[in-house]
C-alpha cells in the first residue's frame, strides 16, 4: 500500500507541475502534428460511445478530451487525482453532462457495476495498472466497454524516456509513469476477467514533425501501421476490451 500511496502523491504533484509548465506542451498536444495526433485519438474513443451512456473518462487531467467526449452526449464522469489539474479542466470545459470528480482510480466512490464506458489516453500507464484494472472491471456494467490509448514501450524514444531517469524528467515525465508492452498488458486484463481483448500498435507522427510533411509522414505512418513487425515499434497502443 506504501508504494501505491507514493504514488499517488508523485501524481498530485506532477499535475501541479503540468498546470504550471503548460500541460498541452509537456504532452505534446500543441504542435501542427500534435494537433493530429490528439484528434485522431478523439475518435478512436469517441466513436464506440453511445448517446444514452453513461462513461467514465479515467485521469481527465485539463479536459483535453472530455470536452470532445461530451459532444457524444453521453453523461461523462470526469476523475483526476490531481486538484491542480481538475480546478483547470473545470475553468475550461463547461457542459451540462460533465461532472467532474476527485477521485482514486484504486479505490473509486462509484458503485459496482455503474458505467458502459471506461475511456482515457495516456493515463494507465501512470497507474499501478494491476491495481487500476481491478477497480474499473468492478465500476463496469456487464457487457461495459474499456478504452485507452497508451505509449507502447517496443518504440525506441519511449523505451529511452520512460527507462532512463534523466530523460524521463528531462521530457516531463511523472517519476513513475511507463510504458506497455502489448502482450503484458492484454494477458493482464484476460487475468483480471476482460474479453474481446485487442491491443493494436498506432501512431508513426512524432509531435516535432513539420508542419509542410505531415501529410507524408502521416501517408508512410499508416502503411507502417499494416506492416507485420514494422508495426510493432509504433508510438502508440490502442486498448480496447469488454466485461462479460
Amino acid at each position: 500500500m506504501k508504494s501505491i500511496d507514493n504514488r499517488i502523491q508523485h501524481e498530485i504533484e506532477h499535475g501541479d507541475y503540468l498546470v504550471k509548465h503548460g500541460a498541452g506542451e509537456i504532452w505534446n498536444w500543441e504542435s501542427p502534428a500534435g494537433k493530429i495526433r490528439w484528434r485522431r485519438r478523439v475518435e478512436m474513443l469517441c466513436h464506440l460511445i453511445k448517446e444514452d451512456w453513461i462513461v467514465l473518462e479515467l485521469g481527465c487531467g485539463t479536459g483535453y478530451f472530455t470536452k470532445e467526449l461530451a459532444e457524444t452526449k453521453a453523461k461523462i464522469m470526469a476523475i483526476d487525482i490531481s486538484p491542480s489539474l481538475l480546478k483547470e479542466a473545470e475553468r475550461t470545459v463547461k457542459r451540462a453532462n460533465v461532472k467532474f470528480i476527485l477521485d482514486n482510480a484504486y479505490q473509486m466512490t462509484f458503485g459496482d457495476a455503474t458505467f458502459d464506458a471506461v475511456i482515457g489516453s495516456s493515463v494507465l500507464h501512470h497507474l499501478n495498472v494491476g491495481k487500476a484494472i481491478e477497480e474499473i472491471f468492478r465500476v463496469l456494467k456487464p457487457g461495459g466497454i474499456i478504452a485507452f490509448t497508451e505509449p507502447n514501450m517496443m518504440n525506441p524514444q519511449i523505451a529511452l524516456q520512460k527507462n532512463i531517469p534523466y530523460i524521463k524528467k528531462k521530457m516531463g515525465d511523472s517519476p513513475d509513469e511507463t510504458a506497455f508492452f502489448r502482450w503484458v498488458i492484454g494477458k493482464k486484463l484476460q487475468q483480471k476477467g476482460f474479453e474481446k481483448v485487442n491491443v493494436q500498435p498506432f501512431d508513426f507522427l512524432h509531435p516535432a514533425v513539420p508542419e509542410k510533411i505531415i501529410n507524408t509522414i502521416s501517408r508512410v505512418g499508416r502503411l507502417a501501421e499494416k506492416t507485420p513487425l514494422i508495426r510493432e515499434i509504433a508510438g502508440s497502443l490502442y486498448i480496447t476490451a469488454q466485461k462479460p
